[in-house]
């Protein structure tokens, strides 16, 4: 796994600090291994590689248990599979035999529908992001951050970042979102020069951020969650009495929200941090979407969710996409990548390695490009 010895962990991206917990347990020797979504930061290979690993811990008699949503990995290298829900376990029982439809329902409850593709007919429109030779630096000035990146993203259209944890990833992520001055190079909304702007101006200028650290910088964890969807929106007009907040109004806006996106377990005085994380991030969604953008940035929006939250948030993307919103997805997941996006882009060491029509990309080939292998073919 490559990782910098000299980074503090605080400054990893979330998928980073991950790989430093897989190499620490790996590296122990352990009798009992416990895997919390182990594959979200490798490549289909390195995924391949350790299930491998695992296999053979566990035919030298090691007990391992995987906690996972991705339903392929738990068919391929269970010997018994245990759904939960609520709590509480739902069945238990030999993976053999068990499919991923039958899984699904038990986790959720009822069938999980596939997300809609684009509406027939429909094409992406006028460019709403541009960025041009865009150079980030690292976490604390230090090297691996973005270099000389160029890319598009158009209306009505989902551009997909692929590539493993650590790749330059976070660090693009911040300076569209405008937490993190780029060093060289130009990022366009519509046709403004945003380079320099703050945060706040972007957001009231059409820009929308789902941050890839839901509770430590998607939402104020103190705050109830209607307060919390308040945070975008409080300087409108419309919320406002003279020098005062329209608390009523805003109060009647949050409980819209709160039914139209599902959003389950809001109480009075309850702070959002006492809910799940597929309800936080549902709340995160309705704040960015309800101001109607004409861009969405999106780091990481299903990491951890279960299959139902996961099947939500992915559907409201394709549903924005669908309704004019242009979207760029920056996401390990490879599935869901391919799944959501119109184009793709591979990124490794900071730089674009590859461009990709969704029908023309194979998860092998992507795969390669996420570990380093053939670049400088005509692919990159």
């Amino acid at each position: 796994m490559e990782l910098d010895p000299f980074v503090a962990v605080g400054d990893l991206s979330v998928g980073q600090r991950q790989r430093v917990e897989i190499a620490r347990l790996l590296h122990r020797g352990v009798r009992v291994l416990i895997l919390d979504e182990p594959t979200s930061v490798l490549t289909p290979q390195e995924s391949d590689t350790l299930f491998a690993n695992v296999r053979g811990l566990a035919a030298a008699g090691q007990g391992i248990i995987i906690v996972t949503h991705k339903l392929n990995e738990v068919l391929a290298v269970a010997d018994r599979v245990t759904v939960m829900r609520a709590g509480k376990v739902v069945s238990s029982r030999p993976a053999e035999g068990a499919t991923a439809g039958s899984l699904s329902r038990e986790m959720v409850g009822r069938d999980v529908e596939g997300v809609e593709g684009r509406r027939a007919g429909s094409e992406p429109g006028r460019v709403v992001l541009q960025v041009d030779r865009l150079t980030v630096p690292g976490a604390s000035g230090s090297a691996g951050g973005v270099e000389d990146v160029s890319f598009s993203v158009r209306r009505g259209e989902i551009l997909g970042v692929c590539g493993v944890s650590g790749n330059g990833q976070k660090e693009l992520a911040d300076a569209l979102a405008g937490t993190r001055a780029p060093t060289t190079g130009s990022i366009r909304l519509h046709t403004e020069d945003i380079s320099r702007r703050s945060a706040a101006y972007r957001c009231d200028n059409g820009m929308a951020y789902i941050p890839e650290d839901r509770m430590a910088t998607g939402i104020a964890a103190g705050l109830s969650i209607e307060d919390n969807l308040m945070l975008r929106s409080y300087r409108d007009p419309a919320l406002r009495l003279g020098p005062l907040l329209n608390y009523s109004r805003a109060r009647e806006i949050a409980r819209n929200l709160i039914r139209e996106f599902d959003i389950r377990g809001v109480r009075a005085g309850v702070p959002a941090s006492a809910l799940s994380g597929g309800n936080v991030q549902r709340a995160i969604l309705a704040r960015e979407i309800h101001r109607r953008p004409s861009l969405l940035v999106a780091a990481s929006p299903t990491r951890g969710l279960d299959v139902g939250a996961t099947e939500a948030v992915r559907r409201a993307l394709a549903d924005g996409r669908n309704d004019g919103l242009a979207v760029l997805l920056i996401s390990e997941d490879l599935d869901e990548v391919l799944s959501l996006s119109d184009r793709l882009i591979v990124m490794f060491k900071g730089r674009v390695v590859g461009t990709f029509a969704v029908a023309d990309a194979s998860v092998g080939r992507l795969g390669e490009l996420m570990a380093g292998v053939g670049i400088g073919t005509e692919d990159a």
